[in-house]
């Protein structure tokens, strides 16, 4: 299965919120259609049927990617063995 570009993954997500939080300050006919366009587009990104598991899934895919990214960034400055510092 081809996973989705993280990038793509949050700005969809990003507004998925936004048109969330929109609608429940007040209720629009525009802010619903494209609220339910983006809840779609997500579902298809994450290959889920329900909009709770899309935002499951592209969190989880999100932050999966943010360790891997700090690790290679870690890795690549030559800090690959040194402990955290807590």
């Amino acid at each position: 299965m081809l996973e989705p570009d993280p990038k793509v993954v949050r700005e969809v997500l990003t507004r998925y919120a936004s048109l969330r939080i929109a609608q429940a300050e007040r209720e629009r006919p525009a802010t619903a259609r494209e609220l339910a366009d983006v809840s779609y587009t997500l579902c298809v990104m994450m290959a889920t049927t329900s909009i709770h598991d899309a935002v499951a899934k592209a969190d989880a895919l999100l932050l999966a990617k943010g360790r891997t990214a700090v690790a290679e960034a870690a890795e690549s400055e030559g800090e690959k063995d040194l402990p955290l510092a807590v």
